[in-house]
């Protein structure tokens, strides 16, 4: 932002040299690019700031000059007088200066031009208000002290109406547009989003293909303006141009800076209206513009101004403790100082809890009215920052380090994150980290309803990741076209759905060979078990019990997949996740190969284990001093029984003594009837004070056979 000094000087008294008022405020936060003398003018000069993307208040001469005046303890004044035009209408607004008091002759607008322009807006959500006024105007040069200023600032001069808006954009931050009225098809401008390949010539003499979601200024026949971008060549101010429909406008910032990415078209009136402008100020700019139209001979104003839209929202009001501003900076502000820096800056404090006198109080306490131009103000911290920022950041103390620092507690669920991210990459995995936002069909096979994003950037950042495999998958398919065929990842991260709110998950992907390649074998490809192999042992860090059951997911192969079921102490069931094979039209449309079996697995740690603990102290168990006894017990059931059921009836059946069941075979072929399978269980039989009988063990295992036959029709092979 180029400011010139004598400009900034019409507002504020600057009693200093211009390199010490360049090192001041560079100081306050507003770096100095650099300084560049006026030919002629030795007591003048350019100063480029560069402005922060959280300040766009200070890409305006109103703004810097505020910030002027606090550093040296003055005030602002209207620029008029040194102009020979009336007081502007730049200075601190009125309740009568309001464009939504009076009678308003027609709904959502005030003193319209009769039979010369209508204005509607479509999308008020994205254009809260807009202001308009007609004027009788002469095009031509523009006066030399406003050349000079726009040329100073690094805008070229054009004609005395479009530089009267750029002279306005500069003072105010409140970008304008005018409008040549004769080319206003119907004297209608309507305010809504455009038609899906709608073609606009921009002023830059490019014709633009626009979205159904841009904002666009329009006539009777078509764009005539990309809100808040740039103007369209068919209405633009020309020496033949006698009326003019001037505009000043609040666009949404998103949507502007939505519509400047796509377009790849960026102006200074973008630039200002999607880092967000004062609510307020349209219509104040709208008449600053008539006023110096009027003023330099350029026009005349056809009655009074066009409003449409609602007035700006009630000022933000933030809390502030006098006692928490040392806490936080390490020094102590005078109460007094704070009102000084904070007052000086725009902002109205009002004292709490009856004080009338906060300054002469310790305790004091106030409720901040934060002004509208200041729209990075919203918590406490934030006025902090400015009493920070006027006061002085030289007057911050110089504290060394501390030698000890007292031990951080860091939260259960930051221990419990790392210990599983730990045990991953012990296993081989390696760790993806990818985006929150995700394409709608992307989220599509793992939850039909997922959570839209307000104002997406794009299509491929559409919604809220209702599941982390979207990305892992996506990262597997990006190693796996740079020649990679071993792949194991995971991320651990957050997930969003309807059912649940924000959950932490871990996922994981596996493709390729299970084991690395070896002399002695060829190495098998991974498969389920591999993965539930994982799975299992991070439900032993977790401390939780987890049973594998069949089930069908639209992302995994039938036959192929598993839901993943934590059992409380009590015996409450609740899904915590699954497992399965990706579905190869999944795995093409995300780019892997056909013939690649990858392998997939999401379990939610939130729910799996909502209570864990990372200060658990493991219980020793005494080593056995009895012998085990071991049975093996070969069946037939059904191939289509899950070997979990049956597991979990061998230990609902058995006494006390079973202390382990496994499976170690299944069989499936000519010998057996057709949709039966052989599964054989090695099961572990001990007592903890004396040494089992065969008789005993015998008994167990009838007990166990007869519950199998009962439960599952099993026979005994």
């Amino acid at each position: 932002m180029r400011i010139l000094v004598s400009w900034l000087k019409e507002y504020v008294d600057v009693p200093v040299a211009i390199d010490q008022l360049a090192r001041d405020l560079t100081m306050r936060g507003f770096e100095v690019a650099s300084v560049d003398p006026v030919e002629g003018r030795p007591e003048d000069a350019v100063i480029d700031f560069e402005i922060t993307a959280n300040r766009p208040d200070c890409l305006s001469v109103i703004g810097m000059a505020r910030e002027v005046a606090v550093k040296y303890g003055g005030s602002l004044r209207s620029p008029a007088a040194a102009l020979g035009l009336r007081p502007s209408t730049f200075a601190k607004a009125t309740a009568d200066e309001s464009a939504f008091d009076g009678e308003n002759p027609v709904p959502g607008a005030r003193n319209p031009v009769p039979g010369e322009l209508r204005v509607t807006v479509a999308r008020p959500d994205l254009c809260p208000v807009y202001s308009a006024a007609v004027m009788d105007v002469t095009v031509g040069p523009s006066p030399a002290w406003l050349v000079e200023r726009l040329t100073l600032s690094g805008v070229r001069s054009i004609n005395n109406i479009v530089d009267v808006t750029n002279y306005v954009l500069l003072e105010l931050n409140q970008p304008l547009h005018a409008f040549d009225l004769a080319t206003i098809a119907g004297g209608h401008l309507d305010v809504r989003t455009a038609t899906a390949g709608e073609r606009l010539t921009t002023l830059d003499g490019v014709e633009r293909t626009l979205a159904d979601d841009m904002l666009v200024i329009a006539d009777d026949a078509g764009a005539q303006a990309v809100a808040g971008v740039m103007g369209g060549g068919a209405t633009e101010i020309s020496a033949a141009t006698k009326t003019i429909a001037l505009e000043s406008a609040y666009f949404e910032p998103t949507q502007v800076r939505r519509t400047r990415r796509r377009l790849n078209l960026s102006t200074e009136a973008s630039y200002r209206f999607e880092r967000g402008v004062d609510r307020s100020m349209p219509v104040r700019a709208l008449r600053r513009a008539v006023q110096l139209i009027t003023e330099i001979g350029a026009g005349t104003q056809r009655g009074g101004e066009i409003v449409v839209g609602e007035p700006a929202p009630a000022p933000r009001t933030v809390g502030l403790r006098w006692p928490r501003i040392a806490r936080v900076l390490g020094m102590e502000v005078p109460a007094s100082e704070v009102e000084d820096i904070l007052t000086s800056l725009g902002f109205h404090l009002a004292a709490l809890e009856g004080d009338e006198a906060p300054t002469r109080q310790r305790q004091a306490t106030w409720d901040v009215t934060v002004p509208g131009w200041r729209g990075d103000v919203t918590r406490e911290e934030d006025l902090i920052e400015e009493v920070a920022r006027c006061a002085g950041y030289e007057r911050l103390p110089v504290t060394f380090p501390a030698l000890s620092a007292p031990p951080a507690r860091p939260a259960p669920r930051l221990v419990r994150d790392a210990r599983v991210r730990d045990l991953l990459v012990g296993a081989g995995f390696a760790e993806a980290v990818t985006f929150t936002f995700i394409e709608k069909g992307a989220a599509a096979p793992f939850d039909s309803a997922p959570v839209a994003i307000a104002n997406p950037l794009s299509e491929l950042f559409a919604v809220l990741r209702p599941s982390l495999l979207p990305g892992v998958i996506d990262s597997l398919s990006h190693n796996r076209r740079r020649e990679q065929r071993d792949i194991r990842l995971f991320e651990l991260g957050t997930r969003f759905t309807t059912a649940h709110g924000e959950s932490r998950s871990v996922a994981i992907a596996w493709t390729g060979a299970a084991s690395a390649e070896h002399w002695s074998g060829s190495g098998r490809l991974v498969d389920l078990y591999d993965v539930l192999g994982v799975l299992q042992r991070l439900a032993d860090l977790l401390r939780v019990t987890i049973d594998v059951a069949p089930a069908e997911h639209p992302a995994l192969v039938p036959g192929r997949a598993a839901t993943l079921v934590v059992v409380a102490a009590d015996g409450t069931r609740a899904d915590v996740g699954w497992a399965g094979q990706l579905a190869p039209v999944l795995a093409e449309a995300r780019g892997l190969p056909a013939g690649d079996a990858v392998m997939v697995a999401e379990l939610d740690l939130d729910l799996a284990a909502p209570q864990w603990n990372p200060d658990h102290q493991a219980v020793m168990q005494p080593l056995p001093r009895h012998p085990s006894v071991v049975r093996d017990l070969s069946i037939v059931v059904a191939a289509d029984l899950p070997a979990a059921r049956v597991r979990g009836t061998i230990q609902a059946s058995a006494p006390a003594t079973l202390v382990g069941v496994r499976e170690f075979d299944r069989y499936q072929g000519k010998s057996l009837p057709e949709g039966k399978v052989s599964l054989s269980l090695r099961l572990t039989f001990r007592a903890a004070e004396r040494t089992l009988t065969d008789a005993e063990v015998q008994h167990a295992t009838d007990a166990i056979l007869a519950a199998l036959v009962a439960e599952h029709g099993a026979t005994l092979r």
